[in-house]
């Protein structure tokens, strides 16, 4: 059997001549609620309908409202052919798209949108605008303005509206409440104050100027850093160039490490947008230049997480991490065609820290079973080394002992490594270690009043002795 479901507009005779020639078949109608002015046209034309305000009050809650009237019509649908008649446009019904969803072959009339009612009533003109029911707030991305929220029905809906909009708009927004075709300007923070709540109760939030605004977007990013690449612009901004600045990416992404590593969510907080910054700001320069977009960047970014976690999207299952970061680099490995293991080698990035750059080698290598069976056999290596470093210093060569050098850090790393220990972390705890040690000793030296070239180095290591047990 089949489903028609026909929009009936806003008023009484917004309804199309194909619906009403539909209406008047010998079908089973079916209306989501008689509470609207819609429903007069149903009235007038005299057809044996089915109400189903009675839905409504065998829902739990409003959340199942809608899925309820959907499997309602669904079941319906089996036996009979089904006209399922709801307010307004037929696809800014949320119970519509839920059968659509589970019907692909039901027919769709649609009528006079609500939402270009309620634009209008607003004196809002434009085609570029965000709409959604309040029972789908969760599943939109909301930001771009102006922004119609409609469905408000019942005061509990309407709290749950106001607090995902305040979150992302701020309390003192201005805002237009739209019920029963009357308007009040109000505060966002005042949406759920009003006095009644009904299906044609609605919000509007028109464009904002961006100094106006209490709380931003990512897109509101992205333009702000547009208007100071602009030919009036900063003037520093918008002479900037993706080389020019590569370098503060870098110094950023360490100001996050050292925010995350202090514990500090203010400076997290901080960074963490600063970090962003950077990734926007060479976006958008690239989009100048015609390679590449905000959206592409965004699409590249969604895509590769979908991708490379097949455990989560696809039909691979993980049991634990160390699965789960299995079946990542493998996916990684297809999606950059990385055919051997000489490939995954080159691709690590050459400008990394010198140990986290040894460290990513070592284990791109030891996929491919090119390893030490255990950690002893590094151990060994590291011995070796440091026999070949004094054997160097023997000869007075300065680039043989350089290259020497090289290979104990190497194989240090190496050990760090297989010890299951990140190389690059470790030699920046044991730094700040030695300067905190340090700092204190000097302090210690100079409470007796001596100086460093007072001391011997054995007088010099007591302080620090002591200077260790004093901050660890």
């Amino acid at each position: 059997m089949s489903i028609t479901i026909i929009g009936l507009g806003i008023e009484k005779n917004d309804i199309s001549l194909r619906a009403v020639s539909i209406l008047k078949e010998k079908r089973t109608i079916l209306v989501k609620t008689a509470l609207t002015q819609s429903y007069e046209t149903l009235k007038r034309l005299d057809v044996q309908h089915e109400c189903l305000d009675f839905i409504y009050e065998k829902s739990r809650n409003f959340d199942t409202l809608n899925a309820n009237i959907a499997k309602y019509v669904l079941d319906k649908s089996k036996t009979e052919n089904v006209v399922y008649c709801v307010d307004g446009s037929a696809t800014e019904d949320v119970s519509v798209k839920l059968i659509l969803k589970k019907d692909k072959s039901a027919t769709v009339i649609n009528g006079v949108s609500r939402v270009s009612k309620y634009l209008s009533l607003v004196n809002v003109n434009s085609c570029n605008y965000t709409a959604v029911s309040a029972y789908e707030m969760n599943d939109v991305q909301l930001g771009i303005l102006p922004l119609v929220v409609y469905d408000i029905d019942n005061s509990m809906l309407c709290g749950d509206v106001k607090l995902t909009l305040t979150s992302i708009y701020g309390d003192d927004v201005n805002a237009t409440f739209i019920s029963n075709d009357k308007i009040n300007k109000i505060k966002l923070y005042e949406l759920d104050r009003q006095k009644s709540y009904d299906y044609t109760t609605a919000v509007v939030i028109e464009n904002m100027n961006l100094f106006e605004k209490e709380k931003f977007t990512f897109y509101d990013l992205v333009s702000i850093i547009k208007a100071l690449r602009a030919p009036d612009g900063c003037p520093w901004d918008k002479v900037q160039t993706n080389e020019s600045i590569r370098v503060n990416t870098i110094e950023e992404a360490y100001e996050l490490v050292d925010a995350v590593n202090q514990n500090d969510d203010d400076k997290i907080l901080e960074e963490s947008g600063d970090v962003l910054l950077q990734s926007v700001f060479h976006t958008v320069m690239k989009d100048e230049q015609g390679a590449f977009s905000v959206s592409d960047m965004l699409t590249g970014l969604c895509r590769k997480l979908i991708d490379r976690h097949t455990h989560i999207f696809g039909k691979d299952k993980a049991k634990n991490a160390d699965e789960a970061l299995n079946f990542w680099e493998k996916n990684k490995s297809v999606e950059k065609h990385q055919a051997t293991a000489g490939d995954a080698v080159k691709d690590v990035p050459k400008n990394f820290p010198s140990a986290m750059f040894s460290q990513k080698i070592q284990k791109r290598a030891a996929k491919s079973g090119f390893d030490y069976v255990d950690i002893n056999g590094a151990i060994d290596d590291l011995n070796s080394e440091i026999t070949e470093l004094i054997e160097a210093f023997a000869t007075c060569d300065k680039d043989s002992i350089s290259g020497e050098v090289g290979d104990l850090l190497f194989s240090a790393v190496n050990v760090a490594r297989m010890s299951g220990v990140d190389a690059e972390m470790a030699l920046k705890e044991s730094a700040d270690k030695f300067a905190r040690r340090f700092i204190e000793t000097e302090r210690l030296i100079i409470c007796d009043r001596k100086t460093f070239k007072d001391l011997t180095l054995d007088e010099m290591n007591e302080y620090y002795k002591i200077a260790k047990n004093n901050v660890g």
